[in-house]
């Protein structure tokens, strides 16, 4: 088994034990219950998923004969829990770790979301550090930066936990259009009239974007409830057991 072969599955709950080892730290090892949360979560994953804790039991279970996650014991709690041990067997520090779980998370991103989106992990004090931190996993072979698309201004990275950092094509949805053949028309056919011009209606007036400032203090916000709701479920949930 190679690194590079982790199903996507198996990535998110790698990036996960990751993420919360730092985010939430006295949750951590994480119970097969939060676990399944964390995987869950309706913010800061892309996509969001839906998977089962048998899915999640499995995917944690294939991990540790990897050597990428371990049973762990909980202080005072008889249920089976999960940590990662990414930094040994990928040979990984803080910074590193923390930019490769959020790649693992949400896919392939620019380096400025990036270190918004580590900073709970590990805060990074510039874009320079950042792209020092992406440099030295794309030498390991863990991430690569990907071709800009059209309209694009910045740079993206991809992990490759999962493989090779192309992206799916977008499928197609929808019949296929029917052809004909022109020599079906006859020449007798009379052409339609034109149809008369309009003046093509004024767009309708958009509001203005917030600051980025805005939107990323929203977003910290969102994720910093997002945790707090994973670990009450948890304490409700052991309660309740």
């Amino acid at each position: 088994m190679h690194f590079s072969e982790l199903s996507p599955v198996e990535q998110r709950v790698l990036g996960c034990l990751i993420e919360k080892r730092w985010t939430t730290p006295e949750q951590y090892p994480l119970s097969l219950n939060a676990l399944r949360l964390a995987c869950n979560q309706a913010t800061n994953r892309d996509p969001v998923t839906h998977y089962d804790e048998n899915t999640v039991r499995d995917a944690a279970q294939r991990l540790s004969k990897y050597g990428l996650a371990r049973l762990a014991s909980g202080h005072n709690s008889r249920a089976v829990k999960y940590r990662h041990l990414a930094e040994e067997s990928l040979g990984l520090d803080r910074e590193h770790l923390a930019v490769l779980s959020v790649l693992l998370l949400r896919g392939p991103q620019t380096p400025g979301e990036l270190k918004q989106r580590s900073e709970r992990m590990a805060p990074m004090p510039t874009l320079a550090e950042v792209e020092r931190v992406l440099g030295e996993l794309g030498e390991l072979g863990y991430s690569t930066r990907l071709e800009r698309r059209p309209g694009q201004k910045e740079d993206r990275f991809v992990q490759l936990l999962g493989g090779a950092g192309d992206e799916p094509a977008a499928a197609l949805v929808g019949a296929e259009t029917p052809s004909f053949d022109r020599s079906d028309l006859t020449a007798d056919t009379p052409s339609p009239p034109p149809t008369p011009l309009r003046a093509a209606p004024p767009p309708a007036p958009t509001a203005p974007a917030p600051p980025a400032a805005d939107v990323a203090d929203l977003q910290a916000r969102v994720a910093a409830l997002e945790d707090d709701l994973a670990q009450l479920r948890v304490q409700l949930a052991d309660l309740l057991s």
